[in-house]
């Protein structure tokens, strides 16, 4: 199982990006995709969440600036970032909860993308 994303860039304040992360390999099944991020000195942190119905939750600090959605037929998740602003410069990551097969066995897990790089200038 792999996670790509990618998307990121250099984007002046107010401006917008379109993060994508596609989950490839033997899978079942993708119960939830969510986007974290990481600044510099900081903790990864949780910025939005989708469940496979579609339901969603965001942070306090991008709600109304940010969506999240999914495509189920092609396994990928994407984050429509408006808005922005310097505090959203970070690394940002997706992870999928899924299930997939591995030889004969279906196994169940969390799964990390790579990483891309969101920088916001002033």
């Amino acid at each position: 199982v792999q996670l790509q994303a990618f998307g990121g860039g250099l984007v002046q304040a107010g401006g917008s990006l379109r993060l994508s992360c596609a989950a490839s390999g033997s899978i079942a099944r993708i119960n939830v995709m969510d986007w974290y991020r990481q600044a510099p000195g900081k903790e990864r942190e949780l910025v939005a969440h989708i469940t496979s119905g579609g339901s969603t939750n965001y942070a306090d600090s991008v709600k109304g600036r940010f969506i999240i959605s999914r495509d189920n037929a092609k396994n990928t998740v994407y984050l429509q970032m408006n808005s922005l602003i310097p505090e959203d410069t970070a690394v940002y990551y997706c992870n999928a909860d899924l299930t997939h097969l591995s030889g004969r066995t279906y196994r169940s897990g969390a799964y990390w993308g790579q990483g891309t790089e969101v920088t916001v200038s002033s």
